[in-house]
């Protein structure tokens, strides 16, 4: 007997929970809508399920993107092991920005990714070299101890060029306006005056998730006693 009340005692405290409305964990600190952000019309599916995604729209080009590179790889590092990040190159209408897109899914392609990401924006915006397409990039990755022709064959590919129209199409489904921009969850977009700010905002968002999450999973654990 003292076995079977001990098993079924989580979902006998969450029942208690739900019935009493007494919380079961702590109310997360409350983003403001339309301050900290905004809402989406309808959720969008992520790519992690379990996880909470963070997916970040961003492009080579873009010099706030730039900017915003060391802050978003700096708070990412601090962030609990449920918070993924996602991130999708886009070109808001620049072609060179197009080509730039697709330098970033060849280099996943080809392994080299983990390599270069830092490399490539220091490249554009420090050295300020004119790497604009196919010859030029791949001409760069090979200086950079990458390999080459692995990255001109994935630059070229149908499944590179698929990930680029596909990635510039979710601007409109995301309703995203500008760039570098946050997506929490499939279910806000990040909203603030500056880089830092976004990213406070982001931790408000991702503790609502968090909460959202474990308020379902209470809910389940009573319905199932």
């Amino acid at each position: 007997m003292f076995r079977s009340l001990t098993s079924r005692l989580p979902g006998l405290l969450a029942i208690l929970a739900v019935v009493t409305g007494a919380p079961a964990f702590a109310q997360p600190p409350e983003a403001v809508a339309g301050q900290d952000y905004r809402q989406l019309a309808s959720p969008q599916p992520t790519a992690s399920p379990g996880k909470i995604e963070v997916l970040e729209f961003f492009s080579y080009g873009c010099p706030h993107c730039n900017e915003f590179y060391p802050l978003l790889n700096a708070w990412l590092a601090k962030q609990p092991k449920d918070v993924v990040l996602r991130r999708e190159a886009v070109s808001l209408g620049h072609q060179q920005w197009v080509n730039l897109a697709r330098a970033y899914y060849a280099l996943k392609a080809s392994g080299d990714l983990p390599k270069l990401d830092a490399a490539l924006f220091h490249a554009l915006h420090e050295e300020h070299l004119a790497l604009t397409d196919e010859a030029s990039l791949a001409d760069w990755v090979g200086k950079q101890g990458g390999d080459a022709a692995k990255f001109a064959t994935a630059y070229t590919s149908f499944g590179v060029n698929n990930q680029t129209v596909q990635s510039d199409a979710m601007i409109g489904t995301y309703t995203v306006e500008g760039i570098p921009a946050l997506i929490i969850d499939g279910r806000y977009l990040v909203l603030g005056d500056t880089h830092e700010q976004m990213l406070v905002n982001a931790d408000k968002l991702i503790a609502m998730a968090r909460y959202a999450a474990r308020k379902r999973t209470v809910k389940g654990a009573a319905k199932a006693q």
